[in-house]
């Protein structure tokens, strides 16, 4: 036999998969899925759908959770106008929130690689709240176009903690303590516009400083309907784009990455996704701060998941308003109260061990 005539041998070539991960298959497509990410969405979907019964079933009037199940499926019930027009509209507005907070706060701490940079924390937060409050002791107190104008003021502060912060780089400690810098002086500038302002403005705007979501309704949903739903194509180039941030600098110019760009547009993301979910409820505090960590911390994962930190802020806003309106009833608890109680400790724990690990390093 000659040589021509002979046929390379045909080798098996095993594709190398990551460990903890599965191979999914779509149509013509496959992906790569982890799975322990995987199961924590699950798990925190099965929750969050729980929740949202509980939330519709709890109130002035019990309704049990089979005429819930109707009502949302479109049949009758004497239960259908206490259900669909008092509690739906303000549980999508939770949603919404938390969801909003969740993808904000994991972006920016992505970003600045620094578990405490979340926007209420460094000042994005209290940006959006000085333009909002500022607005309203000019007359504009309607929550459809105050999400609005609160972008602008969110921008503001994002731009100059940026600013700021960068020397040629983007350094975590210094974007942090100057983003904490500048919330505490936005603050006083809310104290000021709120002593400024006629007095039934000002307390208004003392309530919503708190986080709440009391009177919201479905046109006050709809700011923040519309911007996740229109951001949605940003948000997974973001999940993507964070792989690219999380390396180290020199890895990921190497690799042909514009780290500056990246950067800069999932801090832009973010900022827009806080600033609306605060114009739409008040500055919720520490949800932001709490659902990346906890879906991190959950899913074990090196990045910050996006999808995980959604579902996990929206838990948080869920559960937290069901409690406000209900451990002291008929007296109703701002759901900021709620998410501060909880996660004033957490903030507290987050600094003493980031001491503890500085030290020890």
């Amino acid at each position: 036999m000659s040589a021509a005539n002979v046929r390379p041998a045909r080798v098996a070539v095993k594709a190398v998969r990551p460990a903890g991960y599965g191979l999914v298959r779509a149509g013509r497509g496959s992906f790569l899925v982890h799975r322990r990410s995987a199961l924590v969405a699950t798990g925190l979907l099965l929750l969050l759908a729980a929740a949202c019964v509980a939330y519709l079933c709890v109130g002035e009037k019990f309704v049990a959770p089979g005429e819930v199940v109707r009502i949302l499926l479109g049949q009758s019930s004497p239960s259908a106008f206490v259900v669909e027009e008092l509690r739906e509209p303000r549980l999508v507005v939770a949603l919404a929130v938390g969801a909003a907070f969740g993808i904000a706060g994991g972006l920016i701490q992505t970003v600045a690689r620094n578990p405490l940079a979340s926007p209420d924390i460094i000042g994005i937060s209290q940006g959006a709240g000085a333009v909002t409050v500022a607005a309203m002791t000019f007359g504009l107190t309607s929550y459809t176009v105050l999400p609005y104008v609160s972008i602008a003021g969110g921008i503001l502060a994002a731009a100059l903690v940026y600013a700021f912060a960068w020397r040629g780089g983007l350094h975590a400690a210094r974007f942090v303590l100057i983003g904490i810098g500048i919330a505490i002086a936005l603050r006083s500038l809310i104290t000021l516009f709120m002593t400024k302002g006629d007095y039934l403005v000002a307390q208004q705007a003392q309530i919503w400083m708190t986080g709440s979501l009391n009177g919201r309704g479905w046109d006050e949903s709809a700011p923040i309907r519309w911007t996740l739903l229109l951001l949605l194509p940003a948000v997974l180039w973001a999940a993507r784009a964070q792989r690219t941030v999380s390396l180290d600098d020199d890895t990921a110019t190497a690799l042909g990455a514009r780290l500056g760009g990246v950067r800069l547009g999932l801090v832009a993301v973010g900022v827009v996704l806080a600033s609306v979910a605060t114009g739409v409820a008040g500055p919720v505090d520490f949800v932001a701060l709490l659902a990346p960590q906890i879906a991190r911390r959950m899913t074990r994962t090196a990045q910050i998941p996006l999808l995980c930190s959604a579902l996990t802020g929206a838990v948080i806003v869920v559960v937290a308003d069901l409690l406000g309106r209900r451990l002291f009833s008929p007296v109703e608890l701002p759901v900021g109260v709620l998410t501060a109680a909880v996660g004033a400790p957490y903030l507290i724990w987050l600094i003493v061990r980031s001491r503890a690990v500085g030290g020890t390093s």
